[in-house]
């Protein structure tokens, strides 16, 4: 028996069906089936009981189990072990983070990793989409978190994060432009949209850009390269009244009485995140945060 072979039948038996597993495991539904049967082949025992709702384990399967999970777990102990020789008391995990990241995703999946892997230190970097991809490419970064999925087979990536964004306002036109289901996006033309540079994530703004025009919004010249569209310059510039920013519900900011959030009324704008990672890598530690990243977060 091989370790992966025990990754895959323990993975299968704890998510309860093959998808799951798959996902958790990112590998291809197939390919995990032919592993667990190939294992039972090589064991000449059935494992699995196999049906429309999912799996469970034979009296074999269950004696397995409790083998596997002592035998990875020993293994993941010399690892962690092996690492303070190697590395000076663990590996760094290095992660890209985007400007208003959530801290309900990136905080538990960080205290995951911590508890499952405390030899490994985190080195956390705020950076544009592009600036890590380039980092990425450069073998500076782990793991980053982007705006955009990289197209390619040189990277995997996740969907990790979806957000129905709103609008920041002067509170007057807030109040003025609200209606029942939040504020039409339409009803935006005229302001000044406070925008990224498009160098940052090229197919983000370009997406967003193509959304504004075709509800009747001029997106306006490009801001400059460099610039941080950070939480003091979006505060400041929509509470004049002349222009308009783009935020999630759960901004972590404290907004000042003279602006308001409101919602899109029919949610014309999602923000999506991708995990993003080198399809070579075998980390266990940045698997760890994967998974993490998949499981989902309380609302």
């Amino acid at each position: 028996m091989e370790l992966r072979e025990l990754h895959a039948f323990v993975a299968v038996v704890e998510e309860g069906g093959f998808s799951a597993a798959a996902r958790r495991l990112h590998v291809s539904q197939p390919a995990l089936s032919q592993t667990v049967s190939g294992l039972e082949r090589q064991l000449r025992v059935k494992l699995l009981v196999r049906s429309s709702t999912g799996v469970r384990a034979t009296d074999a399967g269950a004696a397995l189990l409790g083998e596997a999970r002592a035998v990875l777990a020993r293994h993941d102990q010399a690892l962690r072990r092996m690492a303070r020789f190697a590395g000076g008391g663990g590996g760094v995990l290095r992660i890209g983070i985007p400007l208003e990241f959530p801290s309900r995703l990136l905080t538990p999946a960080l205290g995951e990793l911590a508890e499952a892997c405390p030899d490994t230190r985190v080195q956390v970097r705020h950076l544009s989409t592009t600036e890590q991809l380039s980092a990425l490419h450069d073998g500076e970064l782990d793991v980053g978190l982007l705006r955009e999925r990289p197209i390619g087979q040189e990277f995997d990536a996740m969907l990790v994060n979806r957000e129905e964004l709103g609008v920041l306002l002067a509170a007057p036109q807030a109040a003025e432009l609200s209606g029942p289901e939040g504020i039409a996006l339409d009803a935006l033309a005229g302001l000044e949209w406070l925008a990224f540079p498009r160098a940052d994530s090229p197919a983000w703004y370009d997406e967003l850009t193509a959304i504004l025009r075709s509800h009747g919004l001029d997106p306006g010249a490009q801001a400059p390269e460099g610039q941080r569209l950070i939480a003091e310059v979006k505060l400041a510039a929509v509470s004049a009244g002349r222009a308009f920013a783009l935020a999630p519900p759960d901004w972590p900011h404290p907004i000042p009485d003279n602006v308001a959030w409101s919602p899109l009324a029919g949610h014309p704008i999602i923000r999506r995140t991708w995990a993003v990672w080198p399809a070579a890598s075998r980390r266990q530690d940045l698997g760890r945060l994967i998974a993490a990243f998949e499981q989902p977060s309380p609302s």
